[in-house]
């Protein structure tokens, strides 16, 4: 910041600082306790716009790589559907921010 002095006329400046809003990705894990079922089941209730499709294919992802990112976005909401998920019995990664 530049301050002005007196009789100077200098003006008073603001640092730009851009700070980012901090950003998580949701990931769920393999497990031998889920279907893939409740598994679609889940991720269409709780993440915002998924379709069965999607669902089934991450379902599959899951099973086949052992994990798989199921949504991602502003950490706030990404607290919020690892939560829900977690408490529908599914086995979650800790959240991962970016």
């Amino acid at each position: 910041m530049v301050f002005a002095s007196p009789n100077t006329g200098t003006v008073l400046e603001r640092s730009k600082e851009t700070s980012r809003y901090p950003e998580a990705r949701v990931i769920v894990l393999d497990d031998n306790v889920n279907t893939y079922e409740h598994v679609v089941k889940c991720l269409r209730r709780v993440i915002p716009g998924m379709s069965e499709d999607r669902a089934w294919e991450l379902a599959q992802k899951i099973d086949r790589e052992g994990s798989a990112e199921v949504w991602c976005g502003p950490l706030e909401q990404a607290e919020l559907y690892h939560q829900q998920l977690a408490s529908e019995g599914l086995t979650m990664a800790p959240l991962e921010r970016y």
